[in-house]
């Protein structure tokens, strides 16, 4: 982050030098553990911290904005480093304590002007621990719970429209968990325990990538169960929302090499969901 009411700027370097000269300009590594940060103002502290952030050292700037909020915890100063804080350990990919300064900063200064950073630095804490999609979701579930928070309670910031974007994608990342369940369960022919997670990509998370994939396999499955009306309706519905895919493609060739047809017979779950498909109110 750089630039803006926290940015890092010239004048913050110049404090920066100016504080060195004072600590007769020990190294920075050394400093960490030396320096004696009372004898410094809460102006000047800040202005290291910057500096050591624009030279690429975020653990150790985030202890000096640290001391900022320890010597001078009531001022304008502090407020500012505990954001900065919080900004200099997601740079160094300490989520956690990331996370605590941010959150901290909300409960100390939930009004305030950055109050819509802080939250979206909260949010990127669980975001960017989002692993591939093997592994479990919980952080995924967090990242969306606090991007959401971003959305809902600062829609006007500028931070809005990257948030909406993340969202969209962990959304997705939890549709691709289940779709890879699913897989795993129809590979080894456990038919019933596929469609339950094929089913949840297309009632719960329907406006993702994957869903088109996910009725397809609930085709496949069917047809495996020899529950043919189950599997022509899913057919039905891809043709209705999809029929440009490869999924479709397959899914039509599957049902018509059995001499089946393409449309919504029977009353299972998922007549319902193309019912509300033709009514418009389903994707």
């Amino acid at each position: 982050m750089t630039g803006g009411r926290i940015g890092i700027g010239l004048a913050a370097a110049l404090l920066a030098s100016t504080m060195l000269a004072g600590c007769g300009g020990i190294n920075a590594r050394i400093e960490r553990d030396t320096v004696d940060y009372e004898q410094f103002t809460a102006e000047q502290i800040y202005g290291r911290a910057e500096y050591d952030l624009a030279r690429g050292d975020p653990e150790l700037a985030a202890k000096v904005f640290g001391e900022v909020e320890r010597l001078y915890p009531y001022s304008e100063w502090a407020k500012r480093a505990v954001i900065m804080q919080a900004f200099a350990y997601h740079r160094d990919e300490d989520y956690e304590n990331s996370r605590s300064a941010a959150q901290r900063f909300l409960d100390f200064y939930p009004a305030d002007g950055d109050a819509a950073y802080a939250q979206y630095l909260l949010a990127l804490s669980y975001y960017d621990q989002i692993d591939e999609v093997g592994r479990d979701q919980g952080l995924t579930f967090q990242a969306l719970q606090a991007l959401r928070e971003v959305i809902e309670r600062y829609p006007d910031s500028e931070y809005t429209s990257s948030a909406i974007l993340k969202f969209d994608l962990a959304f997705d990342h939890l549709a691709a968990k289940e779709m890879e369940i699913g897989r795993y369960y129809l590979r080894r022919d456990h038919f019933t325990s596929a469609i339950n997670r094929f089913r949840v990509v297309v009632e719960d998370f329907q406006t993702t990538t994957h869903t088109a994939e996910a009725l397809h396999r609930l085709v496949e499955a069917y047809l495996s169960l020899g529950l043919t009306n189950e599997a022509r309706t899913a057919g039905a519905i891809l043709g209705h929302n999809f029929k440009s895919t490869e999924w479709y493609e397959d899914s039509y060739k599957l049902l018509t090499g059995q001499g089946l047809t393409l449309e919504a017979v029977g009353d299972s779950w998922l007549n319902q969901v193309y019912r509300q498909t033709i009514l418009g109110r389903w994707l």
